[in-house]
């Protein structure tokens, strides 16, 4: 499209925004994760436990951040925030990890899942259903619809933040409001006193299963701290995307109010909704189960079919109609979730373009006041990591550079505070400096866990951010800086 616009439109609101927060930060993780919690930690109060401290741990991000956005409500969020605590170089690292693969993977993730659900309902769509097979490469019709779902959200999102805050509202409020039902429909039909009173009976007595036994090992000391941090890598990547809203700050009405608020608001709705889906399937299925178990009061939590708990769940509450019912629930908040990704995320590769840090043309807004050429770029990359079905591993490589930039940049609020001290800060920091200390602390032991337990992840999430530093180089020399 032409470069007709000189700048960004302000139209998203307070309500535009809490539905970008909460909405893109459910997507299918909280019907899957808890599987492998229950797994890892092997009982119910440390189940709840885990999704409490991923709660706490989110919401103390958030209420750190802000101020960062506060104080820089500018267009690329984060990016801007790494780049004025400590230069081009970390800030590039940031943007190159994002587009490689935060967010490009998260996208085809996220658009699998979606295509997946959708054969719920119309087999067609299977990974069983192969349309070419080249032998290296396989495309199914599961990759096809994947595909096809973020081209359309791409082009929906090239017309305008406009558009594509409507579909974020109309799908944000839709699943919210379902799920809220899920949780009420479940208390209220799906309870079941035995299973009660097996989960909520000595329900603090963690048990791991040792990996290819059945075999349940008691927790304890160490061991339990191990189990219980590493098994929040899944809730903490099914409650991501908070800060994502930060990205589309030239976009926001009353920026400095609106971005803290939405995240504190969105992060509070979430985590409420987290905990409560995860009281309903206690309610409902034992934690315990066996992989041989014959239905899926036998298999339990632990060992639901696919991991998928609320399937499971729904399928004691009211059978197959049910199941379809969480499967359209499940295709709702997917596709929810990828638009506030998609919408996002470009605004980042603009800023990251600007600085004569990416591709030229990703600095240009199209006629719609949007950067239709960053939005074409992560479209085209994450429909390639679609058809390579490695977004998968890619996104289990990354977490530790997740965190990483997540620690980096909320310590940049000390440094910041320090070098930049009569900034105007509308908001500032709730609990400084223990609060955002908290954050930091936990987020560190979490890496820390990741470096001594899961070595593999953690190295090759590294190297993917190391990889970014000739790449930072190679455009630092080739492209100069955009002036405003």
């Amino acid at each position: 499209m032409s470069e007709t616009s000189t700048g960004f439109k302000r139209e998203i609101k307070l309500f535009d925004a809490v539905m970008l927060v909460a909405g893109s930060m459910i997507g299918s993780g909280i019907f899957i994760v808890s599987a492998d919690i229950a797994r890892s930690v092997g009982s119910p109060g440390y189940l709840l436990l885990v999704w409490a401290l991923t709660g706490l741990m989110t919401l103390a991000g958030a209420l750190s951040y802000g101020e960062l956005t506060s104080l820089m409500p500018r267009a690329g969020g984060q990016y801007v925030y790494l780049r004025e605590s400590y230069g081009p170089m970390v800030a590039f690292l940031y943007g190159w990890t994002l587009f490689l693969v935060i967010q490009s993977g998260t996208i085809a993730a996220v658009a699998v899942a979606f295509a997946k659900f959708t054969g719920v309902l119309v087999p067609w769509f299977s990974e069983d259903n192969v349309l070419l097979d080249l032998g290296f490469l396989k495309f199914t019709t599961v990759q096809f619809l994947a595909i096809a779902s973020i081209i359309l959200l791409t082009l929906v999102n090239q017309q305008g933040v406009r558009n594509g805050k409507f579909i974020q509202n109309i799908f944000g409020s839709t699943k919210i409001i379902a799920l809220f039902a899920l949780i009420i429909f479940g208390l209220l039909l799906g309870t079941n006193a035995e299973v009660i009173e097996l989960n909520f009976t000595n329900m603090w007595e963690p048990k791991a299963l040792v990996p290819g036994e059945h075999y349940r090992a008691p927790l304890a000391g160490w061991a339990l701290m191990v189990g219980v941090g590493t098994a929040m890598i899944g809730s903490l990547f099914s409650s991501d995307a908070w800060n994502n809203i930060g990205f589309s700050g030239d976009e926001i009405v009353n920026p400095k109010r609106t971005i803290v608020l939405s995240m504190a608001i969105g992060t509070t709705i979430v985590t409420i909704l987290y905990l409560l889906i995860n009281i309903v399937y206690l309610t409902i299925l034992p934690l315990e189960g066996s992989p041989e178990g014959v239905d899926v009061m036998a298999r339990g939590i632990q060992f639901a079919s696919n991991d998928r708990v609320a399937t499971a769940v729904a399928e004691v509450i009211g059978g197959s109609t049910a199941t379809i019912a969480i499967a359209v629930l499940i295709m709702i908040s997917t596709f929810g979730c990828n638009n506030g990704v998609i919408l996002s995320a470009p605004r980042v590769y603009y800023a990251m373009a600007k600085d004569g840090l990416f591709f030229r043309n990703m600095a240009r807004l199209n006629k719609n006041s949007v950067p239709g050429v960053a939005l074409t770029f992560q479209c085209v990359w994450a429909c390639l990591l679609c058809m390579s079905g490695r977004y998968g591993d890619l996104l289990d490589f990354v977490i530790f550079a997740v965190l990483l930039f997540y620690i980096l940049t909320i310590a940049g609020i000390f440094i910041l505070r320090r070098t930049m001290p009569d900034a105007p800060r509308p908001y500032k920091a709730i609990g400084y400096p223990f609060l955002p200390g908290l954050y930091i602390a936990m987020a560190s032991f979490i890496c820390l866990l990741l470096l001594m337990y899961k070595t593999e992840y953690a190295g090759a999430g590294l190297a993917i951010v190391l990889i970014g530093i000739p790449v930072y180089y190679f455009f630092k020399n080739k492209f100069q800086k955009i002036e405003d």
